[in-house]
C-alpha cells in the first residue's frame, strides 16, 4: 500500500506579469505544510513534482518546513506530466471563437474565473481549435494518468506529489470516475498548498481525503487560505 499526498502548489503571482512564482504568502503556505508533516511526523521516502517554478518554490517550502537534523525531504524527480494546462492558451483559444466574452481591464477575478469556466467546457468538449492549445483535453487527461500508474507500481511507502489544482482535478477523475464538468469545478474548489491524500496498490486507487487545509485552519492563520 502506498499513502499518497497531492499538493496544489502556494498561492502564485496571480494578476502579475510572470503568474509562475509563489508570493510571499505562496512561499509561507509552503512552509507551513511542511511544520505540519514534521509536527504530525509524516515521513515521505519519495517526492514528485512537476517543472513548473511554482511546483519547485513549494517542494522547497516544504523542505523549509520539514527540516531538521533527523529529516530532509529526498530529492525529487522532476515529471512534466505533473504540470498545469496552459490555461491561458486555452482562454486565447476560446476567445477567438468568442470574443464578446473578453473580460475588461481591471475586473473582479471572480470574471476571469468565469472566463476560465466556459473556456475549459469548451475544451473539454473539444470546441477549441487545436492550432491554439498545448494539448487536447484528452492529452492532458492521459498525462495525468500516465503519473498515478507510475505511482501504482512503486515500491515507496509514501509519497509527496507537488503539482497543481487542474492537475490533481483530473488525476481525482481517474481515481473516482466523475465527468469531465467536475473536473472543472473540482478544479476550481482547489486551495493552495492543500493536500488530497489517496491510498494505491496495484489493484486500484482510492481517495481517502480532498482539499485539506489543517495547518491554515486555525484562527490566525485564516487569511491565508487562498484559492489563486
Amino acid at each position: 500500500m502506498t499513502d499518497i499526498y497531492l499538493v496544489r502548489h502556494g498561492q502564485a503571482s496571480f494578476g502579475k506579469a510572470n503568474y509562475d512564482k509563489l508570493s510571499e504568502l505562496g512561499g509561507q503556505q509552503a512552509i507551513w505544510l511542511g511544520d505540519y508533516f514534521k509536527q504530525r511526523d509524516i515521513r515521505f521516502d519519495a517526492v514528485y513534482r512537476g517543472d513548473m517554478v511554482r511546483h519547485r518554490e513549494t517542494q522547497e517550502g516544504i523542505a523549509e518546513g520539514i527540516a531538521s537534523s533527523q529529516e530532509k525531504l529526498p530529492q525529487a524527480t522532476v515529471d512534466s506530466a505533473l504540470n498545469e494546462f496552459n490555461f491561458q492558451a486555452v482562454a486565447k483559444a476560446y476567445l477567438i471563437q468568442h470574443p464578446q466574452d473578453k473580460v475588461a481591464d481591471g475586473a473582479a477575478s471572480s470574471e476571469y474565473y468565469r472566463l476560465l469556466k466556459k473556456a475549459m467546457l469548451a475544451w473539454s468538449k473539444d470546441q477549441l481549435a487545436h492550432a491554439h492549445l498545448d494539448e487536447t483535453w484528452s492529452e492532458f487527461s492521459l498525462r495525468t494518468k500516465s503519473v498515478l500508474e507510475k505511482m501504482q507500481s512503486t515500491n515507496a511507502k509514501r509519497i509527496l506529489v507537488v503539482t497543481s489544482g487542474g492537475a490533481i482535478a483530473m488525476m481525482l477523475k481517474h481515481i473516482l470516475g466523475y465527468d469531465s464538468s467536475t473536473v472543472i469545478n473540482m478544479n476550481l474548489q482547489i486551495r493552495n498548498a492543500s493536500f488530497s491524500q489517496c491510498f494505491a496498490n496495484p489493484r486500484g486507487i482510492h481517495l481517502n481525503n480532498f482539499n485539506s487545509v489543517p495547518h491554515l485552519d486555525v484562527i490566525d492563520r485564516l487569511h491565508a487560505i487562498t484559492y489563486s
